[in-house]
């Protein structure tokens, strides 16, 4: 599978009218693209980031669909956004628990690694980082995403509800040092969202 995400910062009073421009007319739009899998909206109200999130069947189907996107997005994100950017990743592990929720919460880890440790990576997440994610209470999916030719991964943890969330930060903290060594990626980022609306991708 394939992802396009788009994020998003601006005014955090003008959230909402973005938020409800893309759960309408944005969902009408990417149902209607050949190849489209679900989607995803993530919000962090306080700071005003607003982070979507389209699953797509192939690389093609992703690349044909931004071509509509492109021309809408800016009206779906107005007033709203000062500032956007578009990534592409494929999604090489995606471990699908349960059905995430409106509410729940994403937290979201930004990695960057060696092009040629994009396999040693893939392989690590599958077998050490998923087992140590999998029995935390709440756990609706987690998922890696990969840019191999930038050396670019996002770590994708999303929880039924916010509380669970929280209870898992120190876990997931002791994942992310077991696994970033290994992988030999270095962490950049780490961001939490409050679940706005999201689709299975499988």
């Amino acid at each position: 599978m394939f992802v396009r995400m788009v994020y998003a910062t601006g005014d955090p009073t003008k959230v909402d009218t973005a938020i409800r421009a893309l759960n309408s007319q944005g969902r009408e739009l990417l149902e209607e693209r050949p190849g489209y899998l679900g989607a995803g909206i993530f919000v962090d109200r306080e700071l005003g980031k607003l982070l979507t999130a389209s699953w797509w069947q192939s690389e093609e189907a992703r690349r044909n669909s931004d071509e509509v996107m492109r021309e809408r997005r800016g009206g779906l994100l107005e007033p709203f956004a000062a500032t956007t950017a578009v990534e592409n990743y494929e999604a090489v592990v995606v471990h699908q628990v349960r059905r995430p929720e409106a509410g729940g919460g994403l937290r979201l880890t930004r990695l960057e690694f060696d092009p040629m440790d994009a396999e040693l990576l893939t392989e690590t997440f599958r077998a050490s980082v998923v087992p140590r994610l999998d029995g935390l209470s709440g756990l609706a999916r987690t998922s890696l995403l990969v840019d191999r030719e930038r050396g670019r991964g996002l770590v994708g943890a999303l929880f039924t509800d916010r509380q669970s969330l929280s209870a898992s930060r120190g876990v997931q903290a002791s994942a992310r040092h077991e696994g970033a060594a290994k992988a030999h990626v270095t962490v950049i980022g780490l961001e939490e969202f409050e679940v706005v609306y999201a689709e299975p991708s499988n």
